[in-house]
């Protein structure tokens, strides 16, 4: 039988396209999947509820998308937004600061965080892994002593960022996309941008070409602690407080979210809106298996499969193409 050139010609290009688009289309099969399986997934209410269930995660995950791109990775996220909530909580209640300049001394935590980071990595040659991995204790160990192990309470204005418009569309998720729109743009329409991928492909050859690698990771992990700082806060204003164990393991969530969105954790590849689609395929998968009433303790294996199968498929992605 013949097969037209057409056809043959169109093959490539619809592999190529599916490959491009995996998680979206890995997302919507899952979202059919559940909505035949359960009656209540497809109402609006429960739609919003996985927005407001991405929402930090997401959050985190833009973060952490400027890093894995470098080729480096962020393990300190989680406890960089606890810090910062319990930074904001604490200046706007024990040190009487008015709440707006409390949230700007939480976010210039989280930027602090992010450079420290930086510098261990960029100028102490620190591998990222251990360099974050000792920011995660700091931070950690910070928020606990600052807040004596207690929860804080939130200043009211900050607590409506839990609320909904009109009693209907959640702040949190109003907040994601607009983090979402802003990693869009610093990776597609900045230098920095640019300058993640081009040290995510080849740090040598960036370096070589002139691109001053040191300084940018320095903005790339700045980048990560203020998203972690805006990810806590929005937090601990749906939880009405803050609390020094928030967020805890978030940080894998987050890495998960990236990679399944396609990133690779060799560097060099990664966007926007593949990490969005990442953090909804973890929120769509927890709430699916919550209104399937499977067990807690299955739905981590259930999730640690679909992040070990994420790696694999990057992996067998990169041996096709080198």
């Amino acid at each position: 039988m013949l097969v037209s050139t057409d056809v043959l010609t169109r093959r490539p290009a619809l592999r190529g396209l599916l490959a491009e688009n995996g998680p979206v289309v890995a997302l919507v099969v899952l979202a059919v999947a559940l909505s035949l399986m359960s009656g209540d997934f497809l109402t609006v209410t429960n739609l919003l509820n996985v927005g407001v269930q991405a929402a930090v995660t997401a959050i985190l995950a833009f973060g952490a998308t400027f890093v894995i791109i470098t080729g480096g990775i962020d393990l300190s996220v989680g406890a960089v937004a606890a810090l910062s909530a319990i930074t904001l909580a604490w200046t706007a209640t024990s040190a009487g600061l008015p709440w707006p300049v409390a949230a700007v001394v939480a976010l210039v935590v989280g930027l602090a965080c992010g450079l420290v980071n930086a510098a261990l990595i960029a100028y102490g040659r620190l591998p990222p892994f251990i360099a974050t991995l000792a920011m995660l204790g700091v931070a950690r160990g910070l928020a606990l002593v600052v807040s004596q192990g207690s929860p804080i309470a939130m200043p009211d204005a900050v607590s409506r960022l839990g609320d909904t418009l009109g009693g209907y569309l959640p702040v949190p998720v109003l907040v994601m996309a607009l983090m979402g729109v802003v990693t869009a743009v610093v990776l597609n329409r900045t230098y920095a941008g640019r300058a993640m991928y081009a040290i995510g492909g080849n740090e040598e050859a960036a370096r070589l070409s002139g691109i001053k690698v040191d300084r940018q990771k320095l903005i790339t992990y700045a980048l990560s602690g203020a998203f972690a700082a805006i990810a806590g806060i929005v937090l601990a204003s749906r939880l009405a407080s803050a609390q020094p164990q928030a967020a805890s393991g978030y940080e894998l969530d987050a890495i998960a979210a990236v990679v399944i969105g396609g990133a690779s954790l060799s560097g060099g590849k990664g966007r926007a809106l593949g990490t969005l689609v990442g953090a909804l395929i973890l929120a769509v998968l927890r709430n699916g298996l919550n209104l399937l009433s499977v067990s807690a303790f299955w739905q981590q294996v259930v999730i640690g499969v679909v992040i070990a199968l994420a790696v694999l498929v990057d992996t067998l992605r990169r041996r096709g193409s080198g």
